[in-house]
């Protein structure tokens, strides 16, 4: 960049004779940490005091204290950022929105974080409410809020932050489709990340800024696209897609960095299961020189911090008596991991589709449909708590009936699958309907071999019949792209159960309940 050049040269000039010195920074990140405060088990979900006295646990607050404290100690300089998500997963955002996680990250001394999605849940209001607890920047640039009162004098699109007597820019990223994937409100509208990065990339080279750290919540496809087609970053902290990157783990989606157009790209799976720690090198003219890390894993070898055991217990005291009461049982394992009910038919979507369409059967409906991206774990066999199925589905969600067209019906199946290399969250879990897709073929065109039931058999959707179908409220109204289902005409009732009390009624009615596939999503 001429900026940065032009910079460069001036430096040089000065320091004609001086031996160009390097600066060190070890960044420390997370990312889609979803209220994980507690241990999680290796399903993601909660993990029982004796499970986590048995070195069997993962993560949680008390964990993160520690190795963040170890990293800053054998660091030069360091930061620690987010990547967005520290809202919804579990009981403690339910209870409390955005204050436990507010507390936790100023315990932990975060030095800024970007807007995930999820921190929209609840509207820009919660989100201010957060932010205003906060003692760091909370970033986002590819929107414009301007007409947002809750956001507009408070949401920065970067910052500048000094450490080790270095200017650091940071720049925040959230999903272009975010009005889609939670609840913005008509104030906020998204935009395209590239030329957003670029603008403020630009803003802070003009500035003297010369080493710039994207903090991004918009998933490894579009961090590498970022990268590609920006100039002047130097880091990508990214979040969205819990992306675990790795140069020792055969589970790794790829090394950690991911080197794109010298740009470092990091990202630390989620719920707090990894600490991220990126060692950064720079040169006078704030190139990056190296870059070299791994995700440190936060598991039982991590001591948890007792201070922070302590105020998360006293924290979880009003939520114990919802969570620890026991609804029913799990003859096995209900498989519930993002790589598999965004890619496919999965057991826990099964499960839920199952709980939905039975619970209105007798209402006319035969169809149900929900969103991989709605189930959060999966529940392990043996006893099933509230707390269990409130991880699993914690978005407080009712129960949509409504009337659409088989014609519709199919659509809503093309965008549910029109995203599936990216693991978009819209993938449909279905009950009452048989599909099959083929991922190679184009967005739009992937669906084919529908399939419902009539009587005891199954036969070809009829374009041109009406069907009564259940869903989640958010999937009704148009969340993740299903806007063919939103609109006032499809004889719609909005205002159902909760989906996590409907699926702990149906699996206490099941006896000890069987996970099981059976075949009705067929990927070709």
């Amino acid at each position: 960049m001429m900026t940065r050049f032009l910079t460069s040269v001036a430096a040089l000039g000065l320091t004609a004779g001086m031996a160009a010195a390097e600066y060190k920074l070890t960044i420390l990140h997370t990312n889609d940490f979803h209220a994980r405060f507690e241990p999680i088990s290796k399903y993601d979900s909660g993990c029982s005091a004796e499970d986590n006295t048995a070195g069997e646990c993962f993560g949680g607050s008390a964990r993160l204290v520690t190795a963040v404290e170890a990293a800053r100690a054998r660091a030069e300089n360091s930061i620690l950022v987010d990547g967005g998500d520290q809202f919804q997963g579990t009981l403690f955002y339910t209870y409390y929105k955005g204050k436990v996680a507010a507390e936790m990250m100023n315990k932990l001394g975060y030095d800024g974080m970007t807007v995930g999605n999820h921190e929209f849940d609840d509207g820009p209001e919660v989100l201010r409410g957060f932010m205003d607890a906060v003692s760091f920047p909370v970033l986002m640039s590819n929107a414009d809020f301007s007409a947002e009162p809750a956001l507009a004098d408070k949401l920065l699109k970067s910052t500048v932050i000094e450490k080790g007597g270095e200017k650091i820019g940071l720049i925040g990223l959230t999903p272009e489709d975010t009005d889609e994937l939670a609840s913005p409100g008509a104030n906020v509208h998204f935009s395209d990340p590239v030329a957003a990065v670029q603008g403020e990339v630009d803003r802070l080279t003009a500035e003297g800024v010369n080493k710039i750290i994207v903090l991004s919540h918009s998933g490894y496809a579009v961090d590498q696209k970022v990268a590609a087609e920006t100039t002047g970053v130097d880091v990508i902290v990214g979040g969205h897609t819990n992306t675990y990157l790795s140069n020792t783990s055969d589970k790794a989606q790829g090394p950690y960095p991911t080197m794109v157009n010298d740009v470092a790209i990091v990202q630390a799976y989620a719920y707090g299961k990894f600490l991220g720690e990126l060692n950064v090198t720079f040169d006078d003219e704030g190139n990056v020189t190296e870059a070299v890390g791994e995700p440190l894993i936060m598991d039982a070898a991590v001591t948890e911090d007792d201070t922070t055991v302590a105020r998360i217990a006293e924290l979880a005291v009003p939520l114990d008596e919802i969570r620890n009461k026991v609804v029913a049982s799990a003859a096995s394992a209900i498989e519930g991991s993002r790589d598999v009910c965004r890619a496919e038919e999965c057991a826990m979507g099964n499960l839920v589709a199952d709980a939905m369409l039975a619970r209105v059967k007798d209402q006319g409906v035969s169809i149900a449909i929900q969103n991989g991206g709605g189930l959060r774990a999966s529940i392990d066999a043996g006893e099933v708590t509230m707390g269990e199925v409130l991880t699993v589905l914690p978005f407080q969600n009712t129960l949509s009936t409504f009337q659409i067209t088989g014609a519709t019906m199919v659509e809503a199946l093309e965008n549910g699958v029109s995203q599936v290399e990216e693991g978009g969250g819209r993938f449909p879990q279905v009950a009452g309907l048989k599909f099959a897709f083929d991922a190679t073929k184009e967005a739009g065109s992937r669906v084919s071999d529908v399939m419902v039931m009539d009587g005891e058999a199954w036969v070809a959707i009829d374009p041109a019949k009406t069907y009564g179908v259940v869903s989640n409220n958010y999937v009704r109204n148009g969340g993740d792209g299903y806007k063919m289902f939103a609109g006032d005409d499809k004889n719609a009732y909005d205002y159902g159960p909760d989906l996590a009390d409907v699926v702990a009624e149906y699996l206490a009615a099941s006896g000890p309940y069987s996970a099981y596939t059976d075949g009705r999503i067929v990927k070709k």
